[in-house]
């Protein structure tokens, strides 16, 4: 092992395949980008989202205009909830994003490629180790990760 990777923490991250990437059949396409990240599977479920998890989970922008239609929009189809793995998975999947705003997003990124907006972006991901952590449990029980 090269002293490079014993300086990359392995971490685990979520992500979750928004309404946007299953209406549009993408899941395959964008779970291949991140398998060719050398991210590994630690949990995967597909799920409706209730309105006290959006609650809970988007709590930081309830007070919003918008997060009344983000709501809605989060709730028209299952999520795939996925606890991904690797060396800087953290960063590395953000990367593979691009941007929040998929109208700047570059392409080859997941939502330079294939989102719309800001809220039409295809996948969101934890932002950093505090944040993993917290939607990782609130997302999965503990039961459903593997190495983790």
């Amino acid at each position: 092992m090269s002293l490079h990777k014993l300086d990359m923490p392995s971490e685990t991250t979520l992500i979750l395949f928004k309404p946007d990437c299953m209406e549009k059949n993408l899941g395959g396409v964008v779970l291949q980008r991140f398998m060719a990240a050398d991210l590994s599977i630690q949990g995967i479920k597909l799920m409706q989202l209730t309105e006290e998890l959006l609650n809970d989970h988007y709590a930081h922008i309830a007070e919003y205009p918008f997060f009344p239609k983000l709501k809605e929009f989060m709730q028209r189809k299952p999520v795939l909830a996925l606890a991904l793995q690797g060396e800087n998975a953290i960063q590395k999947v953000r990367d593979i994003l691009g941007p929040t705003d998929s109208t700047t997003a570059p392409k080859g990124t997941i939502r330079g490629d294939f989102g719309e907006s800001s809220m039409f972006n295809i996948c969101h991901a934890s932002d950093s180790t505090e944040s993993a952590a917290i939607e990782l449990k609130r997302f999965f029980e503990p039961t459903e990760l593997y190495g983790v």
